[in-house]
């Protein structure tokens, strides 16, 4: 994959000798990664397809899985162990998608990384197309290693809005009786290793009521009034979940945690709205089951609101759509792969984090996982996002030492 560097030339070109000081040899991959836009709602196939083609041209096949428009896929790739084996092994997995830079003020473009000083700027550079881009660069040592176990990569698809993508390739890897021994998600955690963090529930409700001139409001049935009421109730258990928990203090947010992201209804300041729709999510401690918080959502909803709305119009509806699922997850200390990437980086402390990965998806699935990148996750989704070119090489040398733990010659002793 040597000609990649080519591509890579002019985004590094005139800041090398910054990147002298610390030199990656995943530059080039990262900033080619980082120069496709794969801002969730536009197609990640240019980024699947390049990877996929690389990697055909150094021996190694593909699956994709798309979704049902065919424009975004999942990428799942394995390179086999010396004797052929397949299955088995450890995962390195990371999401292609990165969030909009709508509204921003960057210092540079996003879509062209750039060095300044010891960073390398650019949408996706810290979230998380260093640690793929890391992850590629190791793919001829990795075939020059006599493996004892495969080592597969998996990409997907949408992660940041709400982990759609994986579900797909993960389903695929269950019918093909694919089971990995294990999987490291790549997000950025500054490359210490992350046991546990919290689902993500995301849903939209609509709240239909019936329009009329605001002179004769009680002939109509104000949609966004009785949304209002929904979401202070929303807003009631998140103030319930922070005064009375549960509580886990390895979290930095230690609770669960409700919000109200969006809202959009109405259409003229003198007629009754006929429909409000808000979208909502909550993140819960991977200790609570996250189906009966929806659920005394849906309740009050239906025994409380709704009612009071068919009384005044039998117009009256809420409806509720599921946008996003995805698992907590809480790895077992004794797990092999947690042991086996706290011995890599000879980090042992136990640490948690509020926001959500893949590792739950792989870990319900059967797949033990945990969570270590490079970056810091405060750097991800803002303007100016950087990862820091030490943290790439921080990556590149616990990748190479993941490889050679993968050996023949390290399992056998």
């Amino acid at each position: 994959m040597s000609h990649v560097a080519d591509t890579a030339q002019a985004a590094t070109s005139s800041a090398s000798s910054a990147a002298s000081v610390t030199s990656p040899a995943s530059l080039p991959w990262v900033t080619r990664l980082v120069s496709m836009d794969t801002v969730s709602r536009n197609p990640n196939l240019g980024l699947i397809e390049t990877v996929r083609d690389e990697l055909k041209h150094a021996g190694i096949e593909s699956t994709l899985t798309h979704d049902a428009s065919g424009k975004w896929a999942n990428l799942f790739a394995t390179i086999p162990a010396h004797d052929g084996e397949t299955n088995g092994g450890i995962v390195l997995s990371g999401h292609t998608d990165v969030v909009p830079v709508d509204g921003q003020q960057w210092d540079s473009d996003p879509f062209k990384p750039e060095i300044r000083g010891d960073k390398l700027y650019g949408r996706g550079t810290c979230d998380m197309k260093g640690f793929i881009g890391a992850a590629l660069t190791l793919v001829p040592e990795m075939l020059n290693t006599k493996l004892a176990k495969p080592i597969h990569f998996a990409l997907s698809f949408d992660e940041e809005v709400g982990c759609v993508g994986a579900p797909l390739m993960i389903a695929d890897l269950l019918k093909r009786g694919v089971k990995p021994d294990g999987c490291i998600v790549g997000e950025p955690t500054s490359m210490r290793p992350i046991v546990a963090h919290k689902s993500i529930n995301a849903y939209q409700c609509c709240v239909r009521g019936q329009a009329a001139h605001s002179s004769l409001t009680p002939k109509g049935l104000n949609a966004i009034e009785y949304a209002a009421r929904l979401i202070c109730y929303i807003r009631d258990m998140a103030d319930q979940f922070r005064e009375q928990g549960p509580f886990d203090q390895l979290y930095d947010v230690p609770f669960t945690t409700a919000q109200t992201s969006t809202i959009q209804g109405g259409n003229a300041i003198n007629t009754v709205p006929a429909e409000c729709r808000f979208q909502f999510e909550f993140r819960a401690l991977p200790t609570l089951d996250p189906e009966p918080i929806f659920a005394r959502i849906d309740q009050y909803a239906r025994e409380t609101l709704l009612p009071k709305m068919l009384r005044e119009h039998p117009a009256g509806a809420i409806e509720f759509t599921r946008l996003a699922a995805a698992p907590g997850l809480d790895s077992e200390e004794q797990a092999a792969i947690t042991q086996l990437v706290r011995a890599l980086t000879g980090d042992q402390d136990r640490r948690k984090v509020a926001y959500g990965t893949e590792a739950g998806l792989f870990s319900n699935a059967g797949v033990p996982s945990i969570v270590c990148g490079p970056g810091d996750i405060v750097q991800a989704h803002k303007a100016n996002e950087f990862v820091e070119l030490a943290q790439l090489v921080e990556c590149e040398r616990f990748l190479q030492k993941f490889v050679r733990s993968m050996s023949v010659d390290a399992h056998a002793r």
